[in-house]
């Protein structure tokens, strides 16, 4: 399996320093859920990891200035550079006299320009596709990434591919990460299938009739995790179980017609290897994302009390369903996106992010998400702004061998046509009274 980004039987350890010393974690999305979720962990375990430097949007400038003084941290970074002046202000105001501000970076590079900083581990938890700098940044470094930003492994495959080493990339998505420690069972010959589980989010057994008039409020509540808006509304519409079929086809080199999704609503199993034996393993945990956290900072060893395990002396009931593809044809779009491959998941993220904010501003009825994204990715294919990867995964017409030729521009231009499309084919809709569009 030496193709394989993330397989367990193959670890990536670069060389940083004396191994019996605090392993130093560079975290990324510092104050969103992730982040703080990671900063918990590793101050429960000091003797096992430091924090050597921070970065956020900028949205939650007291919070990360706290983070910053509490871990002691040697920089920040900020991805709004006018945030800087009001960032160095709380810095200020939490560090004592005569103690030393950490260096305080700002601007759209930021990030990247950490992720590539001295430290063992770089824990990517931004939301979106910003995230593919800093993540192939940490890997031409030669970092170990914890990746919970799965989007820039989707709208960058093959060029992240390209620059990781076997074992460098350590999944944090809880169905990921319970794929990547069932894997320890058996060699990728004998896996049969990956089970990806989906809670069904909080429309459950709804027809799609019945999910034309969902509002964004009742999209927001989702019944088990708690995340923010655009991963929430993922969850909701399982564009985001679409998303993560395309990742564990990156990371496990697994086939789409070996990637199944069930539905699981107590949201205990986070995800199913199936082998040639007929046997599963399934890794089970209660729904807290402090343990695979914990796994993508602390492997190859396990971080104990991490989280709550379960209580099996309660009794307990787990079901599992099939996935409705007529309701939610999210999945199966994503699976024909990722055959693709190219620039087509980059058309289908970016496109998704627009729909997502139309929805939640009243620009879109809950069903016209993935509608809307449909359409962008089609007009795309028939226009030719969608570069389709060839089957040795390669651009087509670039010479057999010679690694990918996508790069990070032709995803940024897709990008950014299909956001402009979006917002176009969202405002159009939002022209067209409600009764045509239902």
């Amino acid at each position: 399996m030496t193709d394989t980004l993330a397989h367990p039987h193959l670890r990536f350890e670069p060389a940083t320093g004396d191994p019996a010393s605090p392993r130093e974690i560079v975290i990324l999305g510092s104050t969103g859920s992730i982040g703080t979720q990671a900063i918990d962990i590793v101050r429960r375990n000091p003797d096992r990891f430091r924090v050597t430097a921070l970065a956020a949007s900028g949205g939650r400038i007291e919070l990360l200035a706290e983070q910053a003084h509490q871990l002691r941290v040697a920089a920040v970074a900020v991805a709004r550079e006018e945030t800087a002046p009001a960032l160095r202000e709380a810095l200020t105001a939490h560090y004592g006299a005569g103690e030393p501000l950490p260096e305080i970076l700002a601007g759209p590079e930021a990030a990247t320009e950490l992720a590539a900083s001295p430290c063992h581990t770089v824990l990517n938890g931004i939301t979106g596709s910003i995230g593919l700098a800093p993540t192939l940044a940490a890997l031409k470094a030669g970092r170990v990434l914890a990746l919970a930003n799965k989007e820039s492994l989707i709208v960058g495959g093959p060029l992240v591919k390209a620059v990781a080493r076997p074992g460098q990339i350590i999944p944090v998505d809880s169905e990921h990460s319970a794929l990547f420690q069932a894997l320890t069972g058996g060699t990728r010959a004998e896996v049969r299938k990956l089970v990806v589980t989906a809670s069904g989010g909080p429309f459950r057994g709804r027809t799609r009739r019945e999910l034309a008039g969902v509002t964004p409020e009742q999209a927001l509540a989702h019944p088990t995790w708690s995340m923010g808006p655009v991963v929430t509304i993922n969850s909701a519409t399982l564009v985001n179980k679409g998303l993560e079929v395309i990742e564990a086809h990156l990371l496990f080199d697994v086939p789409f017609d070996r990637i199944e999704v069930v539905v699981h609503p107590q949201s205990y199993v986070h995800s199913m290897v199936e082998f040639t034996d007929g046997s599963t393993l399934a890794q089970a945990s209660p729904p807290d994302m402090r343990m695979p956290i914990a796994m993508g900072l602390g492997w190859p060893e396990r971080v104990p009390d991490a989280a709550p395990g379960i209580d099996w002396k309660n009794a307990r009931t787990w079901e599992f369903f099939p996935l409705d593809q007529d309701a939610f044809p999210s999945v199966p779009l994503a699976c024909r996106v990722g055959e693709l491959g190219g620039t087509a998941p980059a058309v289908f993220n970016a496109a998704n992010e627009e729909c997502v904010e139309a929805f939640l501003t009243g620009g879109l009825p809950f069903t016209g998400i993935v509608d809307t994204v449909a359409a962008v990715v089609d007009e795309g294919l028939a226009s030719g702004v969608v570069m389709k990867q060839s089957q040795d995964g390669t651009r087509p017409g670039s010479a057999p061998g010679d690694g990918t030729s996508l790069t990070v521009s032709d995803v940024l231009q897709a990008e950014t046509w299909a956001r402009a499309r979006a917002r176009e084919l969202a405002a159009a809709a939002a022209r067209t009274p409600s009764e045509v569009r239902a």
